[in-house]
């Protein structure tokens, strides 16, 4: 299988993974206190009907979007109150429910309480966070043998209002990992048109990148750019729990290592101490397939030291592949062994 080069690029995303909004259903409409006044009919009678219900708040997920990026911006979600009820028992008409559209991955949860309220995994899911008011009952409905002409009305209830977080974890179908300054951004750009930013010193991605990788002729797939991880990382130092959770929704796991430097620690010691924070993080995500590249083969000391990191893989049952994502060598054999896993998965 061949990846194209530059024509696979279909296009880059800005990624935001939290928000918080506010969200207020729509109160019920009041019901209404009228009588009767019809002609050859004495006395008449009550006939205040119902006030509308308020319009919910739905959260519903979708596949056309990739990040919560437009929520930074319109962080309150309003649903217009329900309709007056009026006389000869009409009721006032139901308003119209609010929908606030989030990527698919997104989970859902009352700032206030820290409930979980949804975890939106499929494209189309909703859940309603806000219940809009019931409409008060109009005069007539009060009406008994009794009390044959009330002249008083329900308001209507008050709709739902909450404050929530809304936090995404990824659903891409790659995700690469391994520690600051390997190269990830450098191979998210070669392959995509993903644009983070480019630097020789560590820590210069502070947000994931998501690309989109064409192949074939109509395949694509959704690789994640997640920051680089350091010991300690399930802990919360650097950035690691914040980023962590992203890879727990990837389907396959693009490990990037570097042996350029003098340090002395190979790429197997580099390699067990990322998957010991994934292990301490969360023991599931040992599960996920894992492709295990060495970067930077353009250096000389990388290519010097490649023959005997292979060997070590090997005696542990594990597959090693090289490439320099700055030249370009050995990136498509790297994307076709993510294509191969992803695949597998799915079969």
């Amino acid at each position: 299988m061949t990846i194209p080069g530059e024509a696979g690029i279909i296009k880059a995303m800005k990624f935001i993974d939290e928000a918080k909004i506010y969200v207020k259903a729509g109160d019920g409409g009041r019901g209404c206190v009228a009588f009767r006044r019809e002609k050859f009919v004495p006395r008449g009678g009550p006939s205040g009907g119902d006030g509308g219900k308020g319009g919910d708040v739905i959260i519903r997920a979708k596949e056309s979007h990739r990040t919560l990026l437009d929520l930074k911006y319109r962080q309150h979600h309003t649903a217009k109150h329900g309709g007056y009820g009026s006389g000869s028992n009409k009721t006032g008409r139901n308003s119209d429910d609010v929908i606030v559209i989030v990527p698919v991955g997104t989970i859902v949860t009352d700032a206030g309480t820290g409930e979980v309220l949804a975890d939106l995994v499929a494209d189309g899911e909703e859940c309603i966070v806000a219940k809009g008011g019931i409409g008060g009952k109009g005069n007539a409905f009060f009406a008994t043998s009794t009390h044959q002409a009330p002249h008083f009305a329900q308001p209507g209830m008050p709709g739902e209002e909450k404050e929530l977080k809304l936090e995404l974890k990824l659903l891409a179908d790659a995700g690469i990992i391994g520690f600051p300054n390997v190269g990830k951004s450098t191979f998210i750009s070669k392959v995509s048109a993903a644009k983070p930013k480019i630097a020789d010193y560590p820590f210069t991605t502070l947000t994931p990148h998501l690309g989109v990788v064409k192949y074939g002729k109509l395949e694509t797939f959704v690789i994640a750019d997640i920051p680089g991880l350091i010991e300690g990382a399930h802990r919360g130092q650097g950035m690691g729990t914040q980023f962590l959770r992203h890879v727990e929704r990837t389907t396959v796991l693009l490990h990037i290592i570097d042996i350029s430097d003098e340090t002395g620690n190979g790429a197997w010691k580099r390699f067990e101490a990322i998957n010991h924070e994934l292990a301490l993080f969360n023991p599931r995500l040992m599960e996920k397939p894992q492709i295990v590249a060495v970067n930077k083969i353009d250096l000389p000391s990388t290519r010097e030291k490649l023959p005997k990191e292979i060997d070590i893989f090997k005696k542990n049952k594990i597959k090693l592949l090289s490439f320099s994502a700055i030249t370009g060598e050995g990136v498509q054999e790297v994307v076709n062994a993510i294509i191969e896993k992803l695949q597998t998965a799915k079969a």
